[in-house]
């Protein structure tokens, strides 16, 4: 994991996590906690994000995504550090 202030985290989530407001819960969870980034659906079933910001903020939604909402069923979380680009602003859905 980075070492700096900010981080930069690439996760993806399987499990039950299509169809069940994962996506948009995630933009919710990840505006209140001021980070920056993207979420979106793949094709495998997964949901795929990319969450930028400081430390905290950024582990805190990294959590948020072990459990997603309440009709998710997570079996999975693939998580890969690293330094942020700071390319995005806000976040946001991708399709």
């Amino acid at each position: 994991m980075p070492q700096g202030e900010n981080i930069r985290a690439h996760v993806v989530i399987s499990g039950r996590v299509q169809g069940v407001w994962f996506r948009a819960s995630t933009v919710e969870q990840a505006r209140r906690a001021g980070v920056s980034g993207w979420v979106r659906n793949r094709p495998d079933g997964a949901v795929e994000a990319v969450v930028e910001g400081p430390r905290q903020a950024v582990m805190q939604v990294v959590g948020w995504c072990y459990r997603g909402p309440g009709a998710a069923q997570v079996t999975s979380v693939d998580v890969k550090w690293g330094e942020p680009t700071g390319e995005f602003f806000g976040f946001n859905l991708r399709y």
